[in-house]
């Protein structure tokens, strides 16, 4: 039995090896990754602009990637990839045809009253690498009534998650993740929407936290999986702490930009790494630097993608590291969450029969490899 472990154990690092050499060799081959749109709001006396950096195909296809890490997972995404080979003005005609619907799922309005956005420009990139999204540009304008009230900008959950912006208000402007339709907040005209600093902790402490649960899913299995290793404290802390100094320590590094791994690389990994803890709880085994190393290494690559969240709301010195640490504090206290919650439904209550790791533990492991292998082949980039 510990041979057959060793060496499934063995098979797997293997797997992990293999898999990320052939995604570091063709990364660039079908990486159909889901980003935030980014929309920098200027707000003037009497008109207001809006700039928003997004990729435009899943719009036209009429996709909901509400909840969605890769437009593969959409039953469109066959459209939405013949969409990627068309040229920029048959791309800027298709998406004009459905400016209508789309505009309905944008909220601009000063106070109460509605505005009503019209496209004052849209860039279009020429077809690169079809497989590969291409970032287009678009411009709003709308007019503003004369009351001096300030604007609100958001949209239907069903675009996306969008970062929001005050265009050209320096250091300490307001800038938010927003989701789920939700929308910013309000904009003054000709100055700036300042945030206090424990305004944008706390809120970016609930991105965090929400980032984890109810959002992430895989985060969640892997936190799972630590915890079904041993019910006794000592190894949980030890897991828990390898586990965030390490992916603090990418989530900091990758949102400044001094790393960059894709998406394609990084999503299969973590799929992978779920697979690695739920397979070696299965077989047992005590607490060792070999297991701390592990896990640290797999915090590293969820630290790569929790930074998704953070790299477009802007790395200015000083709401960076405000941002920064209230989103690692939400991520903790959301692991947290799931420890306290898996303790309390089943450590509690059936930890101290002896049948608990035959009956409970393994069976559950079980399931999240499963669960780990079959995301495994869903997000390889081939």
């Amino acid at each position: 039995m510990r041979m057959a472990a060793r060496q499934l154990l063995l098979f797997l690092q293997r797997l992990w090896f293999l898999a990320l050499l052939s995604m570091a060799i063709g990364t660039g081959a079908s990486a159909h990754e889901l980003r935030p749109a980014v929309a920098d709001v200027d707000v003037g006396a009497d008109q207001v602009t809006v700039e928003i950096r997004l990729v435009l195909e899943p719009m036209i296809a009429g996709m909901n990637v509400a909840g969605l890490e890769d437009t593969n997972e959409s039953p469109l995404s066959g459209y939405h990839d013949r969409l990627r080979a068309e040229d920029p003005a048959a791309l800027d005609a298709a998406f004009r045809a459905i400016w209508p619907e789309i505009s309905d799922g944008i909220t601009l309005r000063a106070g109460e009253t509605p505005l009503s956005p019209e496209i004052a420009a849209l860039r279009i990139p020429e077809v690169g690498d079809p497989s590969l999204p291409r970032d287009s540009r678009l411009t709003l304008v709308a007019q503003l009534p004369p009351d001096g009230s300030p604007v609100v900008f958001g949209w239907a959950g069903q675009f996306g998650p969008v970062v929001v912006r005050q265009a050209a208000g320096g250091d300490q402007a307001y800038a938010a993740i927003l989701h789920g339709g939700e929308l910013s907040a309000p904009l003054p005209r000709e100055a700036v929407a300042q945030e206090p600093g424990w305004k944008v902790f706390l809120r970016f402490i609930r991105t965090g936290f929400e980032h984890i649960v109810p959002k992430g899913v895989d985060h969640i299995l892997f936190v799972l999986g630590l915890f079904f290793f041993s019910l006794n404290m000592r190894p949980l802390l030890a897991q828990v702490t390898a586990f965030t100094v390490a992916h603090t320590t990418t989530l900091a590094l990758a949102s400044l930009g001094i790393v960059s791994v894709p998406s394609a690389v990084v999503e299969p990994l973590i799929a992978l790494s779920i697979v690695f803890v739920a397979v070696e709880n299965v077989f047992g085994g005590k607490l060792g630097w070999g297991r701390i190393a592990v896990v640290f290494g797999f915090g590293l690559l969820h630290g790569l993608g929790f930074a998704t969240m953070l790299g477009d709301v802007g790395d200015d010195s000083g709401r960076f590291f405000t941002r920064l640490i209230g989103f690692n504090i939400g991520v903790e206290l959301g692991q947290l969450t799931v420890i306290l919650a898996a303790w309390l439904l089943v450590g509690l209550p059936f930890g101290g029969y002896p049948w608990y790791r035959r009956v409970i533990a393994v069976p559950a492991s079980l399931v999240i490899a499963g669960i780990g292998i079959w995301w495994t082949i869903e997000r390889l980039p081939f």
